[in-house]
C-alpha cells in the first residue's frame, strides 16, 4: 500500500542564519537537508513524511509544529528524551556562505535501524536520502542502508543526494560509503562542487564518466548550482540550463532542487521538464534568507519559468 510520494530520511537541525555579513544578528529557522527537501516537495504537492529523531526539546517541538503545518506526516518523528535537537549557524561573506554546527551527540545521530520498523517506508514511492545522514554517526548511516534496502525490497524508488560534507567523515570512508549507497540509488543527485572532493574532476563530463564507472545504475542529475544541472539517463547527458536571479543566501538551495525535482517526478513529468521546474524553484529559494522559509510555492516557479520562457 502507498501511502505517499517521498518518504524523507534524515537529520533536521534549528538554523541560525546572519541576515548581514559581519554583524551579529541572526534569523533563526530551521534546517537540514532531507527536511528541507521534503518540505520543498511538500509545497510542490506531493504527498511525504519525514523519518528522524528529534530532542525532547523547544526546537523538537518547532520542527513537529513545522512539518504538520506543511503537511508532512510525522509517524516516523520519535523524539529521544535522552539527545537534543541539532544546531547550525549560517554565516555570510566574501566567498559566500560558511556553517557552523553544534550536532555532536544530536538525537538524530542517535537514529537505529530499529527506527524504521513503523513502515514508512514499504508505504512510500520514492525513499530519499542524503550523505550527510551517512555521515552524522555510524547507526544513522545503518539506518540509511538498511532504509535503502527495505526500499528496494519492496519496490520503492530511491533517490541519493551526495551532500558531501568532510567535516563530518574522512575522505576515504565517504568515497566508498556513498559509493556504495549511489550503486543502490535509482537517481543519484550529486553537486560538481561535491564530487570535485571525490573524484578530482573540474569538469562536468568527467565527473559524470566517474559516477558511471563507480557503478552508479540509475538516472544521474549533476547539480551544477546557478548553472543548471546536467541529466545523465544512461543513454544521454542533456544540460538544462539556470535561471538568473538576485540571490542573497544559497543555503538549502540544493534541497529545494532535489525536493521539488522529485515532486514533479511523482507528478509525472519528464526528466527535462522536472529538472527545469527543479532548477527555478533553486534559483527562487536563493533570493530570501534560511534554508525553508524561501522555498517557494508552485505559482512562483510557474511564474519564473513563464518569465524565462520556459
Amino acid at each position: 500500500m502507498v501511502d505517499f510520494d517521498i518518504v524523507g530520511l534524515g537529520e533536521p537541525l534549528i538554523e541560525f542564519n546572519q541576515t548581514r555579513p559581519g554583524e551579529p544578528g541572526y534569523l533563526q529557522g530551521v534546517g537540514g537537508d532531507t527536511s528541507n527537501a521534503i518540505i520543498a516537495a511538500a509545497r510542490q504537492g506531493a504527498r511525504c513524511a519525514y523519518l528522524t529523531r528529534i530532542g525532547a526539546d523547544p526546537f523538537g517541538e518547532q520542527l513537529m509544529d513545522l512539518w504538520r503545518a506543511e503537511g508532512v506526516a510525522t509517524d516516523g518523528v520519535r523524539v529521544d528524551p535522552q539527545a537534543h535537537t541539532g544546531v547550525y549557524f549560517v554565516q555570510h561573506g566574501a566567498d559566500g556562505h560558511v556553517f557552523s554546527y553544534l550536532r555532536r551527540d544530536s538525537a538524530a545521530s542517535r537514529m537505529q535501524p530499529a527506527d524504521l520498523d513503523c513502515g514508512l517506508v514499504e508505504r512510500a514511492r520514492v525513499l530519499h536520502v542524503s550523505g550527510v545522514s551517512l555521515a552524522i554517526s555510524s547507526s544513522a548511516c545503518d539506518t540509511v542502508l538498511a532504509a535503502i534496502g527495505r526500499a528496494r525490497a519492496c519496490g520503492a524508488r530511491v533517490s541519493l543526494d551526495s551532500n558531501l560534507r568532510l567535516r563530518l567523515w574522512p575522505a576515504a570512508r565517504a568515497r566508498a560509503i556513498l559509493s556504495e549507497a549511489m550503486r543502490q540509488a535509482d537517481l543519484f543527485l550529486p553537486s560538481l562542487d561535491d564530487m570535485r572532493h571525490l573524484t578530482g574532476h573540474e569538469d562536468p563530463q568527467r565527473t559524470l564518466d566517474w559516477i558511471r564507472a563507480a557503478g552508479a545504475p540509475g538516472t544521474v542529475v549533476l547539480k551544477l548550482g546557478r548553472h543548471g544541472a546536467l541529466i545523465d539517463d544512461g543513454a544521454r547527458r542533456q544540460a538544462v540550463p539556470g535561471l538568473a536571479v538576485r540571490a542573497v543566501d544559497a543555503t538549502g538551495a540544493g534541497d529545494c532542487f532535489a525536493g521539488s525535482l522529485l515532486a514533479r517526478r511523482c507528478a509525472g513529468d519528464d526528466w527535462e521538464p522536472a529538472v527545469r521546474y527543479a532548477n527555478a524553484a533553486a534559483a527562487l529559494s536563493t533570493t530570501g534568507y534560511g534554508a525553508v522559509g524561501p522555498l517557494p510555492r508552485p505559482e512562483a516557479v510557474r511564474a519564473l519559468l513563464e518569465r524565462a520562457g520556459g
